[in-house]
């Protein structure tokens, strides 16, 4: 692969193109035109991506030229914006065929914006309720990439998990603009972007029936970028302030006070989505530690003979394929029309969970190696510990998934019930017997 001169990135080494699937791996049937489309991504990810990370994770001018050239490349490859819909520029793949393909793309974090789907959400989000002009305006030079994208709802001084809190305010004016004033944080690409979608209250000091999305231009007067926060030691999340940024009134998305209906349809997608990119990295983790147990050879043989080595490659397996299925079952949900939110729920804490103790295996079994910059098993791990916290922390979903399990389930039938209060009774017959 030939990159352009001064992006700094090498061609991956040929290997085989070996993935977790068949028979047990916990997908569900994909077409034929599917498996093709999803092996093409998987090589191009490997061998165009993966080797530009360390140029990529750096930012900066490099970043950019690395980014333009990775793009460059997925449209004449066809396989630019495979998710997005047809009407704005995209290729429309369903979901239910860009679910096998967002692992191999997700295998690195850079792999949905080279390959152009990393604003699918905002994309949905724009076409249903942007306005007309916005629409026209804006959409389609999103999804050709010329426009880059982020979504600002968490604020520094309130809980990420209660967005009825939300402090930043936007007042409208007499002309029928809107000025923001209030702090984000934590905002992917926020130091890149060209647009930000901002959750703010339009009225009202507290609950959710005044809160609005607006679409706030980074070039606005009174917006500024903060500082960057590292996360684990890596950037890319950011935070802004918005001291009295005014935009037009067509800039509200969808109606006043409609901000948590809007945002609970790309939750469940968004959630979905990073599951399948997290099984992704998990499978790129797996393949690391499996092929570190075959060549690392100790005096007393190959890392692969040891038991205990055999006992991570066996948790890891069974902890990828138990997942898959959830997430899956969460696409399915999703593509039916549904909300999926148990589902979704499932799948989020245990893909979160998966992809840490996946990645946690593989630094064993390379030992100090695993931890310094020749693998890419710390930014695996460190996406790992993340992703706990990331849309929602781990806590939420159990709590909410269980809430819903206890209120949904149906009561005990009569015979069952007259037999727990038997046994119950009989428990206590006894124990009185050896006590009285």
């Amino acid at each position: 692969m030939n990159f352009e001169q001064g992006t700094s990135c090498a061609p991956a080494p040929a290997q085989a193109d070996r993935q977790l699937v068949g028979p047990g791996s916990g997908r569900p049937d994909c077409p034929p035109e599917a498996i093709r489309l999803r092996d093409r991504v998987a090589q191009f990810v490997r061998e165009r991506v993966m080797p530009c990370e360390p140029v990529l994770d750096g930012g900066g001018p490099e970043a950019r030229t690395a980014l333009r050239t990775l793009q460059d490349e997925a449209k004449a490859a066809g396989l630019w914006a495979l998710p997005l819909p047809v009407e704005f520029g995209g290729q429309g793949l369903p979901l239910t065929h860009y679910a096998h393909l967002a692992e191999a793309e997700g295998a690195s974090d850079h792999g949905p914006a080279a390959l152009g789907s990393a604003p699918l959400l905002d994309v949905l989000m724009l076409g249903r309720h942007a306005s007309a002009p916005v629409r026209e305006r804006l959409v389609r030079r999103i999804v050709a990439g010329d426009l880059r994208t982020c979504y600002a709802m968490t604020e520094p001084d309130t809980p990420g998990t209660d967005p009825a809190q939300t402090a930043t305010r936007a007042v409208a004016g007499p002309d029928g603009t809107w000025t923001l004033h209030g702090r984000k944080w934590f905002i992917s690409g926020a130091g890149d972007a060209d647009l930000v979608t901002v959750l703010a209250r339009t009225g009202g000091t507290d609950g959710d029936e005044e809160l609005s999305l607006l679409l706030v231009p980074t070039t606005a007067p009174g917006f500024r970028v903060l500082r960057e926060l590292p996360v684990l030691g890596a950037g890319g999340q950011w935070e802004i302030a918005l001291d009295g940024v005014t935009v037009p009134a067509d800039q509200l998305l969808g109606a006043r006070g409609q901000a948590l209906r809007i945002a609970g349809e790309r939750l469940g997608l968004g959630r979905t989505l990073r599951c399948l990119r997290w099984l992704g990295q998990a499978e790129r983790a797996f393949d690391l530690m499996c092929a570190r147990a075959r060549t690392r050879t100790q005096r007393s043989g190959p890392l692969a003979d040891r038991q205990l080595v055999q006992q991570l490659v066996f948790d890891s397996l069974l902890a990828i394929r138990t997942t898959r299925p959830l997430v899956h079952e969460a696409v399915a949900g999703l593509a039916a029309g549904g909300s999926a939110r148990l589902e979704t729920g499932l799948a989020k804490v245990a893909a979160a969970r998966m992809l840490q103790q996946v990645t946690d295996a593989a630094i064993q079994v390379y030992g100090a190696a695993g931890l310094g910059p020749d693998t890419a098993l710390p930014g695996l791990f460190r996406t790992g510990r993340a992703a706990r916290l990331l849309d929602g922390p781990d806590e939420l979903h159990i709590a909410s998934v269980a809430r819903r399990v206890l209120r949904d389930q149906p009561a005990a039938p009569d015979f069952l019930r007259r037999g727990l209060a038997l046994q119950g009774g009989e428990e206590s017959g006894s124990c009185g017997g050896r006590h009285g």
